[in-house]
């Protein structure tokens, strides 16, 4: 080989190495990420269920501060129970299809 190739070789395979490198670091990168992204879904779930939760329970310190209220309140109840069992209704009707 003349030295011009010899040259053009060593060039190439000091790039090879190089894209090696950077493959390598990349692919270190992507599992670091993954992980991160699986933690972040995880907690992600479990604040999602913790909001469910806090609003059937905000749902029903509502529903029970409106029984226990007056007169005035008690035309909201009602309306907000008649809501209730149309979605109770709703849920049968479908599981009956």
């Amino acid at each position: 080989m003349t030295e011009d190739q010899l040259k053009i070789a060593a060039n190439f395979e000091a790039r090879v190495r190089q894209l090696i490198f950077l493959c390598d670091n990349l692919r270190a990168e992507n599992i670091d990420l993954k992980s991160r992204l699986e933690l972040q879904e995880t907690s992600n779930d479990s604040l999602t269920k913790e909001i469910e939760k806090l609003n059937k329970k905000y749902d029903t310190l509502k529903m029970a501060q409106i029984i226990s209220g007056g007169r005035d309140d008690l035309e909201d109840a009602k309306d907000r129970i008649s809501k209730l069992v149309r979605e109770v209704n709703k849920c049968i009707a479908l599981l009956n299809e």
